[in-house]
């Protein structure tokens, strides 16, 4: 959180969503790193483009990107949450560009339906010419699609199904952005307070039913499919959940946000960790899996530790 902390400019900050369809989820189980590195470059592609047209901002904006995988019944459902900057770097980097609200409740950043559309052709033809150069397996469920048939139905459909692009209103200002990123980047499938029973052979949970405004309902599932639908929502080993694009990039990141924060009038942010371990010791601010404060990172791996069992010293055997 010092790290994003450290990112962060003094603008407003914008939450878009962009969601697969569930015809893909087939080939997501088989192919999962290619499909879904496919849709944070698909996502930040369509981002980029939108931004960097004068019609609409005429400026490269930063971009944070965390991929979700599930949805409230722990079924497969894809998708990346994207926040972006209210604002971006001209492209001679001489002046600093804000976004331009055409009406006075805009909730969005860019036109959403328009989003869908250069989302949906970008993900596609990126698809077919992963099939093209075989970087694609199909097996399982989805090994009808190495057949040239199915697998252009499979592209026909995919073309005439609306992609779903999702705008949340404007976050504020940047300590909200961070609020967020610290509840919301390392959650896990289900959190430990959904679970409401364990046991003959069961799993009873909470889930929220979003078709029927919002409401709680309980779920129960026999275990196996459980874990079956838990571990649906494991990414590969290395992968990377939450990347930057644009001015946020890794390669100029350091460069670009000097010159944003000379264009702002703004000093180079220095990370509060006395406010990052207030929000860690936070219950409102906990990730979801959280039940605890986090303690110090591992050395090896980078991960979060947790003390599970202290274990004494075995006694001296002299004998």
């Amino acid at each position: 959180m010092a790290a994003e902390q450290a990112m962060l400019l003094p603008v407003d900050y914008f939450h878009v969503i962009f969601t697969l369809p569930h015809a893909l989820n087939a080939l997501i189980r088989v192919n999962p790193s290619e499909l879904y590195g496919l849709l944070f470059r698909a996502a930040a592609t369509t981002l980029l483009t939108f931004a960097r047209d004068p019609k609409h901002l005429g400026g490269e904006p930063g971009i944070t990107m965390v991929l979700h995988t599930w949805g409230q019944n722990l079924t497969k459902h894809v998708h990346v949450h994207c926040v972006v900057t209210g604002g971006g770097l001209s492209s001679d980097q001489s002046h600093w560009v804000s976004v331009r609200r055409r009406r006075r409740r805009r909730p969005f950043l860019f036109p959403v339906k328009a989003m869908s559309k250069v989302f949906r052709g970008k993900y596609l033809a990126a698809l077919a010419r992963l099939r093209r150069r075989a970087k694609l397996r199909f097996i399982g469920q989805c090994a009808g699609l190495a057949d040239c048939e199915p697998w252009d139905r499979l592209l026909t459909t995919l073309q005439h199904t609306k992609w779903v692009v999702y705008a949340k209103p404007p976050f504020g200002g940047p300590e909200r952005v961070l609020k967020y990123l610290s509840r919301y980047t390392h959650r896990v499938a289900i959190a430990n307070r959904r679970l409401l029973f364990i046991g003959d052979g069961i799993v009873r949970f909470v889930r929220k039913d979003y078709a029927d405004r919002d409401t709680q309902k309980e779920m129960t599932l026999p275990v196996a499919e459980f874990l079956r639908r838990f571990l649906l929502h494991v990414v590969p080993r290395g992968f990377m959940r939450i990347r930057h694009y644009g001015i946020l990039a890794n390669r100029h990141r350091e460069r670009k946000l000097t010159r944003c924060r000379e264009l702002l009038g703004v000093a180079a942010a220095t990370p509060s960790h006395e406010a990052i371990e207030t929000r860690a010791t936070d219950p409102e601010t906990l990730d979801d899996h959280d039940t605890e404060p986090p303690l110090a990172p591992c050395p090896i791996c980078g991960a979060r530790m947790r003390i599970v069992e202290i274990l004494a010293p075995r006694p001296h055997d002299t004998s």
